[in-house]
């Protein structure tokens, strides 16, 4: 997943009771109906699934609490096309986690901001602490998933041809053309753990929960703001995360916006609760 930073985030909410007791009654007021259709990934760990076990899920079910909806999910298999074919289509109401400001579709003010991360060995103890790292020349495998920053500044740092043979090993080297593959962030944090790469960079929500939950102690380390491609043009590595709906649907978005206002510290202890990398707008 890679998301557009914006100025809105999760730890800058500054929140007065007055104002957020007079957001609950008017979005008690306005209800839009009585099923919420939330469009969400059937299996995009640790995003969502059908079993529910995703963060995201976590944050539909206290969305539909706080807005006395019942939510009912409407499924997608590939993501590259969940806004043409299911939420413009009307096939859904909302989706939990866009990037902010997506022009496709209306987005609500980010509810939260992270950033790309290295992840390594605890015990191999390696002085990682941007792109511009020595040891990001010497280590023999570092992952990533193409089409993403990593892959950007993987290319910049020149371990572009000696990691591809790794890289694409992760997905069995059976990419076809127009087809949507899937690399599994649990594989490559499990690949650290067992030592047939030094280093991934990747996207910390979409790693966290493999790295807290590996049996080698693992190091989570947030990429600096500051990358810059051999051109000079900065590369970002910190995003913001918003919900969206689809255009015309401003009642909707007044509503979820409301509810993350009012909810902040709720939201977050779910994103801290998964070990999400949170940064501030800085």
């Amino acid at each position: 997943m890679i998301l557009k930073s914006r100025l809105f985030c999760l730890t800058g909410l500054v929140l007065i009771s007055g104002c957020a007791a007079n957001a609950q009654q008017e979005m008690a007021a306005t209800p839009t109906g009585e099923v919420l259709k939330v469009c969400a990934a059937e299996n995009e760990m640790p995003y969502s699934n059908k079993k529910g076990e995703g963060f995201e899920n976590k944050l539909t079910r206290l969305l539909g609490q706080k807005l006395n909806r019942k939510i009912k999910y409407v499924y997608w298999k590939d993501p590259r096309y969940f806004v043409r074919d299911f939420l413009n289509k009307g096939l859904c109401d909302v989706v939990i986690g866009v990037d902010a400001g997506d022009p496709r579709v209306l987005t609500t003010k980010p509810y939260y901001r992270s950033a790309y991360t290295f992840i390594s060995r605890e015990a191999d103890d390696l002085d990682l602490k941007d792109w511009n790292s020595k040891v990001l020349r010497s280590v023999q495998n570092i992952g990533y998933i193409p089409g993403t920053p990593s892959e950007v500044m993987i290319r910049a740092i020149g371990r572009y041809s000696d990691t591809f043979n790794y890289n694409k090993s992760l997905v069995g080297f059976k990419s076809r053309r127009n087809q949507y593959v899937k690399y599994d962030t649990s594989k490559m944090v499990s690949d650290i753990s067992n030592g047939k790469a030094e280093v991934a960079v990747l996207w910390g929500p979409s790693a966290a929960r493999y790295v807290k939950e590996s049996s080698t102690p693992l190091k989570m380390t947030v990429v600096p703001n500051n990358s810059v491609r051999a051109d000079g043009k900065k590369v970002e590595q910190h995003y913001s995360t918003s919900m969206a709906v689809s255009k015309g649907e401003a009642t909707l978005l007044k509503q979820l916006n409301a509810f993350i206002q009012q909810n902040s510290s709720e939201i977050e202890a779910i994103l801290e609760e998964e070990g999400i990398p949170l940064v501030s707008k800085g």
